[in-house]
């Protein structure tokens, strides 16, 4: 079984890059899990866009902190595959993991959050305990989204071995520390950004460069037309004896041509 996952998916550009990656590579993959709380103009998402992601070809959509920032989220958020992490308070709208059944194999997606830096939540590492003891499955696949890199190394040696994956999210750079930890657990601090190039972190530079220079509050826009967008994932493959055989890490550019269509750039930037 080929499991994909895609970093944080980052507006227009970012569901246009991914939209080319899995039509160019369908065949490769038999379960694709995407974090999408940035997925509607860089903040939260929308009941269309999760219809939109899922027509591509997504199974799970995970999320993070800013799974909420749309209000209209509540309304929906339990009618689709949509995670929210875990590790909110009880009561908080959506659930925190879903297990899914692919060619006969169980599989569990778990979203968890890091408190580091990050907003008060509870005990991550406490939580993926109760929902590893509650849940049967022979896949265990983790979207860690969080701040600080010790926080997720710590993670993922805390589940190695009980965890098939856990794969880092949140930072929007992917990192290249794409292993298998020493009990068996595929590791990745963060699976990378898919959205426009040229951007801080998805959004337009001047924003960016404002708050820093400025000490200003702004408002962070996503370029409506890139010039180059990317495609960021790890994809791996599972045996039968439901161990990771394989893996490899995605950083795909895709550049954009005078019609507005996009072909995929060979070679690096």
């Amino acid at each position: 079984m080929r499991i994909l996952f895609v970093g944080d998916v980052v507006g227009r550009p970012g569901r246009r890059a991914l939209h080319l990656w899995l039509e160019e590579n369908r065949e490769r993959v038999d379960l694709c899990i995407v974090n999408g709380e940035n997925a509607a103009g860089g903040f939260g998402l929308t009941e269309k866009i999760v219809n939109k992601l899922l027509s591509y070809g997504v199974s799970v959509i995970t999320g993070g902190n800013h799974t909420f920032d749309k209000k209209e989220i509540y309304q929906f958020i339990d009618k689709y595959p949509v995670l929210r992490p875990a590790n909110y308070p009880p009561g908080t709208p959506g659930r925190g993991f879903i297990t899914l059944e692919v060619n006969g194999v169980k599989v569990l997606v778990v979203n968890l959050m890091g408190r580091v830096f990050m907003e008060c939540l509870d005990n991550p590492f406490r939580i993926f305990e109760s929902i590893v003891d509650s849940e049967e499955a022979d896949v265990v696949v983790i979207d860690f989204h969080g701040e600080a890199s010790s926080e997720k190394q710590a993670f993922g040696f805390y589940v190695d071995g009980r965890a098939t994956a856990v794969l880092g999210t949140h930072t929007h750079v992917q990192t290249a520390d794409l292993r298998l930890l020493p009990g068996g657990t595929l590791y990745i601090t963060d699976a990378g950004m898919t959205g426009a190039v040229n951007t801080v972190i998805g959004m337009e530079p001047k924003e960016g460069i404002d708050r820093f220079v400025k000490q200003l509050p702004v408002r962070f826009k996503v370029p409506e037309k890139a010039e180059l967008i990317q495609f960021c994932g790890v994809l791996f493959e599972v045996g039968d004896d439901m161990k990771v055989r394989s893996f490899e890490r995605i950083y795909d550019v895709y550049e954009r041509r005078e019609d507005g269509s996009y072909i995929r750039r060979e070679g690096s930037l």
